[in-house]
């Protein structure tokens, strides 16, 4: 009789492993299909009050093996992938015994917040410390759920990694008191529940307000062609490849675009060399009366800069370069310190680029300057296309701006400050991808930009309360 109870006992905790696994593979991959991972903690959770041993062995198994959904793409950007999913499956572990320290005390309450409030307290300090930025938030699963996308406005990214695990412990804590406290399991269910209810109809009222258009047509260009598919080298390569993208820039301009983005890192400029991008873009600029933005390698020695060059109608051409490096792939250029603006009517224009949007600066200046439209040139790794390609989206509904993000190697996409799409192609889909969008260019102010990190230090401290009662007070 003992060893069948041991054996479904060791069933029911392998099942619960693989639907562990398989809920963070789909649903926390580079396309996930984002209610799963609303889902993904709850198996774990509802074994908590188990022995600890075996839900540490549980959670960290579960998150571990669908975290592998990764390793090919960690591989490629030579992350040690071991490393960094071992990472993410003890946060997972960790939250998962503190959740269950505090469930067994009968700190209910706290219990309830304790892992939303470790796992946003952690993403946090990441985004402050690893190069990585926030993109490994679980707020980019949910770039397809507009409702609940909503909230960056408010928290920005934070608050949405909050709402999705504060959904299955509110549903775990409920069911572990069914039994012994059915009053308070649906009180529980009441204001957790509640709050989210509050979190989506709040996205739904955002999304229905009546857009501030003042539209302005964009066009997007890029080209993986092979011969335009690298960094091509300076002199003759690199007037050719300028002249390429002017000659389909003059086409789009000619229905009607105003502005034209082309990715980053086209081509080297040298300093000792005739500048070819100034002598293709600037008389196309004046002559258009449009503005355009190409990325290009600037070697300027001792200095390398991942440089977006600015070109508008009769005037000098302006440069951003990239605050924030991919290593190790440009761990040797030097980074920028200073935005780049564009003055328009009814706000401003802003310039970043790529992996810039991977951070909230510096998105967030942009949006304190009250820019209406950021152009980003960028370049990605095929493979990424959906989840990197559209970690920018999130920057546009929390700074309150719509963007326009040119990539090799992903996508050409426009989306608006409520981070609906409004327009995109793949790169791969013609030797010339373009694409033309008309783009509202309106600044929206928000709660976020007001207040900043507010929600994250919200969430440090729940959380450094939810460890405080393990030690104090009485349960």
């Amino acid at each position: 009789m003992a060893s069948a109870f041991n054996f479904r006992r060791t069933g029911l905790a392998l099942l619960t492993v693989a639907c562990t696994a398989v809920l963070v593979w789909f649903g926390y991959g580079l396309n996930p299909l984002w209610p799963l991972l609303w889902f993904a903690p709850l198996p774990v959770l509802l074994l908590a009050t188990r022995p600890a041993r075996q839900v540490a062995l549980i959670a960290f198994a579960g998150w571990f093996l669908g975290c592998l959904t990764y390793v090919h793409y960690f591989s490629m950007l030579h992350v040690p992938w071991p490393v960094v999913l071992s990472i993410e499956a003890l946060l997972f572990t960790g939250a998962v015994l503190l959740y269950r320290a505090l469930l067994l005390r009968g700190a209910t309450w706290i219990a309830l917040v304790s892992i939303p409030a470790l796992w946003t307290s952690a993403e946090y300090l990441f985004s402050l410390t690893t190069s990585g930025g926030t993109a490994g938030s679980l707020a980019y699963t949910q770039l397809r759920f507009l409702p609940i996308l909503q909230l960056a406005s408010v928290t920005g990214p934070w608050g949405i990694s909050f709402a999705i695990l504060l959904f299955p412990a509110t549903l775990a804590t409920a069911w572990h008191l069914r039994r012994t406290a059915p009053a308070q399991a649906l009180r529980i269910c009441a204001a957790g529940l509640g709050a989210l209810a509050l979190m989506l109809l709040f996205g739904v009222v955002r999304l229905a307000e009546p857009a501030v258009r003042q539209p302005v047509k964009v066009g997007l260009i890029t080209s993986d062609i092979a011969a335009n598919d690298s960094i091509v080298p300076t002199g003759a390569d690199a007037s050719r490849i300028f002249r390429d993208y002017a000659a389909v820039a003059k086409g789009l301009i000619a229905r009607g675009a105003s502005v034209i983005v082309m990715p980053e890192k086209l081509a080297v400029v040298a300093n000792a060399d005739p500048r070819e991008a100034d002598a293709v873009f600037q008389p196309l600029a004046d002559q258009a009366g449009a503005t355009l933005v190409a990325g290009v390698l600037r070697i300027d020695p001792p200095h390398q800069y991942n440089r977006a060059l600015v070109y508008t109608p009769h005037a000098a051409p302006l440069t951003y370069d990239k605050e924030h490096m991919l290593p190790p792939f440009e761990s040797p250029l030097t980074p920028g310190t200073s935005l780049t603006f564009l003055p328009h009517s009814p706000a401003p224009w802003g310039i970043a680029i790529c992996k810039d949007m991977d951070f909230t600066n510096p998105a967030r200046r942009y949006g304190l300057a009250g820019v209406g439209l950021l152009l980003v040139p960028a370049w990605d790794f095929n493979v990424d296309r959906a989840w990197h390609g559209h970690i920018a989206i999130l920057r546009g509904v929390e700074d309150g701006f719509s963007i326009a993000r040119a990539a090799k190697n992903g996508y050409l996409t426009v989306s608006d400050n409520r981070g609906r799409i409004l327009g995109e192609v793949r790169s791969d889909s013609a030797p010339m991808a373009t694409l033309l969008v008309s783009v509202p260019t309106a600044h929206d102010s928000t709660v976020y930009l007001l207040l900043g990190d507010w929600f994250a230090w919200l969430s440090l401290a729940l959380f450094a309360l939810a460890f405080a009662r393990l030690f104090y007070g009485n349960s």
